[in-house]
């Protein structure tokens, strides 16, 4: 139950962290992407804990009760990865497994590629492992998208993108949260209607031509845009929008990692109506894609009807695959 969930504050790399925890035994550190919150594994928590684990989801910094540094580079996956570890370090755990959504799910496999000796299993949602581009991430972006609009490239303006989603964090969250689920990705393609990529001007602002549905989608309701509107009262919206900008500092960063594939047991799941497996054109379906960046990928699903937000669009089918995928991590043990 979501009321067992307990809060514990702890000093990670330098910054202090907001934990939502729950449960004993072997420990689960669950990231989450943009725009959340720990809140966003709500349904998961008590059903990875009854399974007999730890389970900590929290605040990523920049978010919720979370320290929010002001600088760019303090966003880099380098520094996320160090948070993980310093949460691990925190509550006295030298293993674990990480399991990220969004960008969450590039922080959780950082964190395997960076620390294999600390993290013995790994897995996403959305957002899978990809080898380095050819040049800088934002660079890429600007080369694919050229004259049209894409998000990413929109969260670069400092100032201007916190200002437009921070006028009305209310109004701001159920756009984002409506467009990119299954009946918002549905809509946009029935429509050609302009959301996050390639379907307007390049000068567009984010929320432009987003649709205002008259109604709650099943997986998300007014009680859940309150508190996630609470949460982002307190932190804004700038540490979400610098993990964006730090992304070309990651590609120089991370350059010794650039052909490395994950090696721990790993798991991957994505929705079929997620508009991230259609960021760059593909010759392959997007699980073939990826498939090769695997040393050891157990399980490997695309979820019918459900868009980007995973976990919360299909709990049950998320937590069949995570308890499968545990209970086979530790088979082998």
């Amino acid at each position: 139950m979501e009321s067992d969930v307990v809060f514990k504050i702890v000093t990670a790399n330098g910054v202090r962290l907001r934990l939502a925890m729950q449960g004993s035994g072997p420990l689960v550190i669950l990231c989450h992407g943009w725009p959340e919150s720990w809140y966003s594994w709500r349904h998961q928590i008590p059903v990875i804990a009854e399974a007999g684990y730890t389970v900590v989801a929290y605040d990523v910094r920049g978010y919720g009760e979370s320290e929010k540094p002001h600088e760019i580079e303090a966003y880099t996956l380098k520094e996320l990865a160090a948070d993980v570890i310093g949460i691990a370090d925190a509550l006295g755990f030298e293993r674990f497994i990480t399991i990220g959504h969004d960008w969450g799910g590039p922080i959780a496999l950082t964190t395997a590629l960076l620390y294999p000796e600390r993290v013995y299993a790994t897995g996403s949602l959305s957002v899978p492992h990809l080898t380095r581009p050819p040049l800088p991430t934002l660079d890429l972006w600007r080369a694919i998208y050229k004259d049209r609009f894409f998000y990413q490239l929109y969260f670069l303006n400092e100032g201007t993108a916190e200002a437009e989603f921070e006028a009305d964090l209310a109004r701001s969250l159920f756009l984002v949260y409506t467009a990119i689920d299954a009946r918002g990705m549905k809509h946009q393609q029935q429509n050609k209607q302009g959301g996050f990529m390639g379907l307007k001007a390049a000068d567009a602002k984010l929320l432009d031509d987003m649709t205002h549905f008259e109604t709650f989608p099943d997986w998300f309701s007014q009680t859940d845009l309150d508190y996630l509107v609470s949460q982002f009262q307190l932190s804004g919206k700038r540490g979400p929008y610098n993990r964006y900008r730090a992304q070309n500092l990651d590609w120089e960063e991370l350059a010794h990692l650039s052909d490395a594939k994950i090696s721990q047991p790993a798991f991957f799941i994505t929705g079929e109506l997620d508009p991230v497996s259609h960021f760059v054109p593909l010759s392959t379906s997007f699980l073939e894609h990826v498939k090769k960046n695997y040393e050891n990928l157990l399980i490997a699903k695309e979820l019918p009807n459900v868009g980007h937000w995973t976990a919360e669009e299909a709990p049950r089918d998320v937590n069949k695959i995570l308890l499968e995928f545990l209970a086979r991590v530790h088979g082998c043990d």
